[in-house]
This record gives C-alpha cells, sequence and structure tokens, in this order.
C-alpha cells in the first residue's frame, strides 16, 4: 500500500474502499463550498459512485500514473490530492487537490501538494508539475504561488462547471526551479 508521510499531522495514502463512506460524508459535509470550484461533485452522491473510481485510482499507481490519495490529518480525511496521470515522453504531470472545508487555513493543502512535490521531482524524476486553478479562488491560487511556482497564463473558459464555462489560470514549475526555491526548507 502507498502512504507518504509528509509530517507528524499529515501523510498521503491511497485510498482504500473502505474510505469510500468517511470521503463521502466529508464531500457531504463540504458539498455547498466544494461546488463552487469543482464539476464532479454533483455526480458523488452514494458510497457505490467510487466502486468504479476506486479501483481506477489503485490502478493509476499500480500502472506508474501517478496517484490519487487521500490527505489524513491526524488520521481523519481531510481532502485528496494527486497526480492527473503523467506524460512520460515529456516527464510532466499536473497536480489536482481538494480540502474539505473545515480543514481550511490550517496549510494541510499547501504541505500535502509540497509532498507531491518531493514525489514528483525527487522520485519520479520529473521535469514539469502544472497546476490549474479557477481565477476567482484564491485559495487555491494561493497554494502554487506560496510553493514558487509561476503564473504561466489564462486558459479562457477552460473548465464548465455546472452551468458556465470558468477561465483557469495555469502555474507550472520545472525540475530546475524545484531546486531553487526556499520553500523547500520553509515548508519541512
Amino acid at each position: 500500500m502507498f502512504e507518504y508521510k509528509i509530517d507528524d499531522e499529515i501523510s498521503l495514502q491511497l485510498i482504500e474502499p473502505s474510505d469510500a463512506f468517511p470521503l463521502l460524508s466529508l464531500i457531504n459535509e463540504s458539498r455547498p463550498y466544494l461546488r463552487q470550484w469543482l464539476p464532479w461533485v454533483d455526480s458523488m452522491q452514494s458510497i457505490s459512485d467510487y466502486d468504479e473510481l476506486i479501483p481506477e485510482w489503485r490502478s493509476q499507481y499500480y500502472n506508474n500514473q501517478g496517484f490519487q490519495a487521500i490527505i489524513r490529518y491526524y488520521d481523519e480525511i481531510a481532502g485528496m490530492v494527486g497526480f492527473h496521470g503523467i506524460n512520460w515522453g515529456n516527464k510532466s504531470t499536473s497536480i489536482g487537490y481538494w480540502i474539505g472545508e473545515p480543514f481550511q487555513g490550517k496549510g494541510i493543502m499547501t504541505r500535502a501538494v509540497h509532498g507531491c512535490l518531493i514525489y514528483a521531482f525527487e522520485t519520479l524524476k520529473l521535469h514539469r508539475v502544472e497546476i490549474r486553478c479557477g481565477v476567482d479562488n484564491h485559495k487555491s491560487r494561493a497554494i502554487p504561488l506560496r510553493l514558487g511556482f509561476t503564473e504561466e497564463g489564462i486558459c479562457r473558459d477552460g473548465e464548465y462547471l455546472y452551468d458556465h464555462y470558468h477561465d483557469l489560470v495555469i502555474y507550472g514549475m520545472l525540475q530546475h526551479e524545484w531546486k531553487k526555491t526556499p520553500f523547500k526548507e520553509w515548508i519541512i
């Protein structure tokens, strides 16, 4: 089983079928908040909605395409973070993440994404990592900025969100930039 310890408070774990209920409970608790930015929230209504997803996410890890992990904060599920697959030809990936509303403001997601960067650049030896965030999602945008990503541009109408399109900001980090970022020491 994949488990990646970030620090004394946070670890990333490959999702297990037994995680479906607490994950869905967290989504239900945070549904109005999450729905503002994530197009998949309405499709997650019951534990059975995870029946196909969990094996797919686990297969992603076992096929060396990155991972989708639950974030455990003091052993409680706080959200998810992971790679949207890996383009091995270009040695690149993108990171997606979400956190339950009760866990906001504790630095959990910044530390979790930082852990993903360590894994991407130091373990997988990737060249490029990208993050896309809604232009108006300032909390989400703060994470790549805090970690030293470069804002690369706007993808106009980049995502359909229930009844409208919204613009996405694209952030990128290259491996040689990772080696120079002062945030590595700050976050650990």
